[in-house]
């Protein structure tokens, strides 16, 4: 589509926009008194206006109901996990009985590892994408190291060709065939936080399937970003964090995916915990686990009742809209943002898009690469009101989010880069 650097081209959009509505079902944040250009999505989302709305009847029901909240009234907290089922299975493209809202994205990482990561004396190696979040870093070595193992030996780290930002797919899956036999597990980010990339995650499956390893993936930047089909995909396991584009809060609950191949392998190694055994049993606490059907089996304790409240506003939304919808606009609204940042910066030499251009290779992020000013670039962006996220060495990262960002937010901060441009082109 043919783009224009204009306030009255942003308009237009924005009025043939058919999620335009959603913006104003959101609280923008404020910079120096005035609404923000709030482009920080993959870092934190912003606030539902209805999540005041879903704490306050959970906080009425235990103030009415008390204990008796767990079995009376309205979503009854001792099945309150189900309510998010749908829309979660609808975001990440599974079954219900293959996903589960609980815990915190790193927790899961792990308790999802004592599962899949089964290393033996010839198959024990796990193939990451180099400068990989520091969490699934920190439990990737921590994991081989409590079987016994070297990282520096066990841990594959995948890199950019020299010169270049970003892995080929080729490469990737050239590297899976290499390690053969040695490979036990390909457990990538869906989406690399630093650069934006969205991986091929059914290709890489497919090929860690054909050498005999298992594949999972860390969305926490792609869940309620890219359109997921983790069960087509034949992924064995997936985790993400819902504070991110999925917009339930600060440190809200991450949720997990589990194929349903793997939904009655009561054999399966894992930590078990209260919540996760057989609810139809649950209450006679006698020993001896039994775990739930699907996903509900990785569960260890009683859910958050208020965090789920919260998370529930959100994917309320998210169903209202639709994936594919927000996908849809999503690819033009971050192609109008690479327009525009190509198109102001020309040949200054100060920045440099390190984001696929492919929209298939990417979700809504592009990354900056800052080769001048540094920092004071990303400054000078919030002194204007855009709210970004600074990486350091030299990156900045922004996400117009296709919930609640608008074409004339794109525009607006297009205005703000070319002045800026000016103190270091």
């Amino acid at each position: 589509m043919n783009f224009e650097y204009s306030e009255s081209f942003a308009l237009h959009m924005d009025a043939q926009d058919p999620l335009a509505s959603f913006r104003s079902r959101f609280h923008f944040p404020k910079v120096n008194g005035k609404e923000a250009i709030y482009f920080c999505g993959n870092s934190l989302g912003i606030q539902p206006k209805s999540v005041k709305d879903h704490l306050e009847r959970e906080l009425n029901n235990w103030a009415d109901l008390a204990v008796d909240g767990h079995f009376h009234g309205e979503d009854a907290w001792f099945h309150i996990r189900k309510k998010s089922k749908p829309a979660l299975a609808e975001i990440v493209g599974a079954h219900e009985h293959e996903v589960v809202a609980m815990n915190n994205l790193s927790v899961n990482l792990h308790l999802l590892m004592v599962s899949f990561y089964r290393p033996s004396e010839e198959r024990y190696k796990i193939i990451v994408e180099a400068g990989a979040f520091p969490s699934d870093q920190y439990m990737l070595e921590s994991q081989i190291k409590f079987h016994g193992l070297d990282p520096a030996d066990a841990l594959v780290e995948l890199s950019p060709r020299p010169g270049e930002h970003i892995l080929r797919t080729e490469d990737i899956l050239a590297e899976i065939r290499k390690q053969g036999d040695s490979l036990a597990m390909v457990n990538m980010a869906g989406l690399q936080y630093y650069t934006g990339q969205l991986f091929d995650m059914e290709a890489i499956t497919a090929a860690a399937h054909e050498v005999g390893a298992v594949a999972g993936f860390d969305l926490a930047h792609a869940a309620g970003n890219a359109v997921l089909k983790l069960h087509e995909w034949d992924v064995d396991f997936a985790t993400w964090c819902s504070y991110k584009y999925l917009n339930s809060g600060p440190g809200n609950v991450s949720g997990i995916f589990v194929h349903e191949r793997y939904a009655e392998r009561a054999d399966l190694p894992r930590f078990a915990g209260w919540w996760g055994h057989d609810e139809e049993e649950r209450f006679k606490m006698e020993k001896g686990f039994i775990p739930m059907f699907g996903a509900d089996g990785w569960q260890l304790a009683n859910n958050n009742v208020l965090a789920l409240a919260a998370h529930q506003a959100s994917l309320d939304i998210f169903q209202e809209a639709g994936m594919e919808n927000l996908r849809a606009k999503s690819e033009k609204l971050t192609a109008y943002l690479e327009f525009l940042i190509r198109e102001i910066s020309g040949e200054s030499g100060v920045l440099e898009i390190i984001t696929p251009k492919n929209p298939a290779e990417r979700g809504c992020q592009l990354s900056l690469l800052i080769h001048r000013g540094g920092k004071a670039v990303f400054d000078e962006f919030y002194k204007h009101g855009v709210v970004g996220d600074w990486r350091n060495p030299n990156v900045i990262r922004l996400a117009p989010t296709p919930l609640y960002n608008s074409f004339m937010d794109v525009f607006r901060f297009a205005q703000i880069l070319e002045q800026s441009l000016e103190k270091f082109a």
